[in-house]
Order: structure tokens, then sequence, then C-alpha cells
């Protein structure tokens, strides 16, 4: 028999926890299911709050089903009270009530590594969320929120005003810092071309602007992108619970997401727009002391 060597039994170990509050993919390509594997992939333990189930696959969402307000804050409740949490992710929030239910807890816990991905429009345009969720979003979240990722689809629904060309997107994403949010990452890959153009802004604590980046890279031709925003954003909240300033994790995030579109361009899942490889690179579990 192999001997197993035993830890100190004075000293603690844990893994970097990150939780996300979001709706599930049955496809397993976006939601809850892309957030995991994109936490265990950058070495981190993931869990879940889960606040709707989707019927879905490549080709689109098929049924949604609410989880009600009271199981999601139960679930955030349980898994805050007994393991803890370094970072927080937040998805899909499809009512007022879910919205109000996600800002208590983040302050009940005090939960404040928060990312924000305001899923608001479908791939095929049509709206997620009521205006009434919509405008408790903007005023309990954002404040709540330590970087807030919209993409061009949303802020324009948060702006309203389309956003058609680069040179928007540097005063767009002053306004959305206008709006409540510490920092802002504007992801620009709706718009054509080949570079892809990302702006990333922080505010102080007066709203004054204290960095901004520029973020450029080249399209990388695929039609592999079910669950962009969701791996982008769970990428950038498990560097933050891997000890990342904002800056840094977004850039690492950026990277990790555009290995997984490369890694997974030539792979073929499904008769719609298929997934990235989460998996390209997974890296081993991280165990610190407590």
């Amino acid at each position: 028999m192999m001997n197993t060597p035993l830890m100190n039994a004075t000293t603690s170990h844990r893994y970097p926890r990150v939780l996300s509050i979001a709706g599930s993919d049955s496809s397993g390509g976006a939601g809850i299911q892309a957030d995991l594997k994109t936490f265990s992939a950058l070495g981190c333990y993931g869990m879940t709050a889960i606040t709707a189930l989707t019927a879905q696959n490549t080709q689109g969402v098929r049924a949604i089903h609410s989880v009600p307000a009271e199981m999601l804050r139960d679930q955030i409740d349980a898994v805050v009270e007994d393991i803890g949490v370094d970072a927080v992710k937040i998805g899909m929030l499809h009512s007022p009530e879910v919205v109000m239910t996600v800002a208590e807890a983040l302050d009940a816990h005090g939960l404040k590594q928060v990312v924000l991905d305001p899923v608001m429009v479908a791939a095929n345009g049509a709206k997620l969320i009521s205006d009434e969720a919509i405008a408790l979003l903007v005023r309990e979240l954002f404040p709540r929120a330590l970087v807030v990722t919209p993409n061009l689809d949303e802020a324009a629904l948060l702006l309203e005003r389309s956003l058609t060309a680069t040179d928007e997107l540097e005063q767009a994403a002053h306004e959305l810092l206008g709006q409540g949010a510490r920092a802002v990452l504007l992801k620009g890959g709706h718009l054509p071309g080949h570079d892809v153009l990302d702006i990333l802004v922080q505010a102080n604590s007066a709203g004054q602007i204290t960095e901004l980046h520029k973020l450029h890279s080249l399209r990388i031709s695929t039609h592999n992108l079910h669950g962009t925003g969701c791996t982008l954003s769970s990428a950038i909240a498990a560097y933050l619970a891997l000890g990342f300033n904002v800056p840094d994790a977004v850039q690492a995030a950026r990277i990790y997401v555009r290995s997984a579109l490369y890694a997974g361009s030539n792979v073929r899942m499904g008769e719609g727009v298929g997934p990235l490889n989460h998996g390209f690179a997974p890296q081993a579990m991280k165990v610190w002391e407590a």
C-alpha cells in the first residue's frame, strides 16, 4: 500500500474560490457551464448560484425556466457561509427581483471582487431583460462591481444609441463609467474589421478616470464564438481570485479567451455557433495557505 503523506494538522490550505451567479446553458458552451470550465482551466475552484435554466444548443434557445429568487439567495448563502468566495462573476439576471436578491447578497457577505457581465441581448438581437430590470442593474449592481464587461449591443442598450465605429468606443466607455461603474471593459468585437479593439477605463471614488487602456488584437477567424463573453468575464474573475489587479486580470483573460478561440477554431460541434476550447491548456488547481 502506498503511504500518503499527511499535511501538518496545524496548517490550513485552500483553493482560489470563484462563484458564478448566472444562467445554465444546457449545451455547455456558455453560462454556468462555460464559467466552471474556465475557472477549472485557470486553476481555481468554481461554485455556482443558478439564476435560470435554459434549454439551448448551438442553434439557439428553446426555453428558459427562472429560478425563484429565494432559491437563488439560498444558493449564494450556502456557498459563501461554508466555503467562502474570493471573486464573483455575475451573468444573466432576468428580473428586478433577481437583481435585488444578488445586490443584497453581495452586501450581506461583503463580496467586493465582482465582475458583472450585463447579459441583456441575445445573439439574434432580442432583449433578455426587462427595462425595469436594466434600470435596477445599473443602479444597484454597477456600483457594487469591480468591473463591468458590456459588449456593443449591451452598451447601445445602456446608452440608448448604436455604436458603429471604433472611434466611438472611448467616449462610450466614459459614459458607462458615468452610470456608476468603477471600471468598464467595453468589448468591440462586434465591429467589422481585422482588428479588435476593447477599451478598459477605471475611475476613482470621485468618478475621475485614473486609467485608460486600449487593447488591440487581430481577429481570429472562427465560427465557434458561443460563450465568448461569459468566458471572458469568468476568466477576469478567476484572475482576480488569483491576486491580479483589474488591468492585469483583463489582459490575462483576453489572452486566455483568444487562445481558447484559436484552439477551437477548426472544431465542429453542433450545426450552429460552436463553443470555445476552454480546456486547451488546463492548469493544476492552485493550493494556498489560508
